[in-house]
Formats: structure tokens, sequence, C-alpha cells
């Protein structure tokens, strides 16, 4: 008699592109997630005596730095990850680090 025809579901027919779509946004976002600048091999390229910028190319600016006469009290800080480092003439004076 009558053939069945299967209706298709017009959802059916995006889920290519929406597969794609995701793929396109979660990529990045997994990719910049496991770069952080605060880890312990960063960590451990800092040293007493380095200079301030040497600091900055290692782990980019920090989220807070006070500045008192000629002493900086900076600090990197990721979620629970956190890299303290005081700073006096340009040059580390104190470095210590939780969480890495």
């Amino acid at each position: 008699m009558f053939a069945h025809k299967k209706k298709r579901n017009k959802m059916t027919n995006y889920r290519p592109i929406i597969l794609i779509i995701l793929i396109i946004c979660l990529v990045p976002m997994f990719i910049l997630l496991g770069c952080s600048k605060i880890n312990q091999e960063n960590y451990d390229k800092l040293k007493v005596g380095s200079e301030y910028d040497e600091v900055l190319k290692i782990l980019g600016e920090p989220d807070n730095c006070e500045s008192v006469l000629n002493m900086k009290n900076c600090i990197w800080e990721e979620s629970s990850k956190i890299i303290k480092i005081v700073i006096v003439s340009d040059k580390v004076v104190i470095l210590s680090s939780q969480g890495i």
C-alpha cells in the first residue's frame, strides 16, 4: 500500500555542524587551561638575584603588585596556585609558592 516514509528530524541535519562548532570552541579552551605559567617548572627557573624583567618573561605580568619605596611585593595567582616574590631594586630577594 503506502510506503512508510520516515520523517527526518530537522535537528539531525545540524548535528555535524554543532559537533564542529563544539570542537572549535572547546579545543582552544583545553589548550589554554593546560598552559598555566604558575607551575613548579617555572618556579624552579626563578632564583634570588634574578632581574624583575626575567621574572616577567617567565611568569608574565603579576596579578597583584604593591610597591613601597624601592620594594615590590608581587603575587601571581591561578585558582589555588600562588607564587609570591619580593623584589628590591629590581632584583628578587624572597620567593615563595603555594599549591604548585
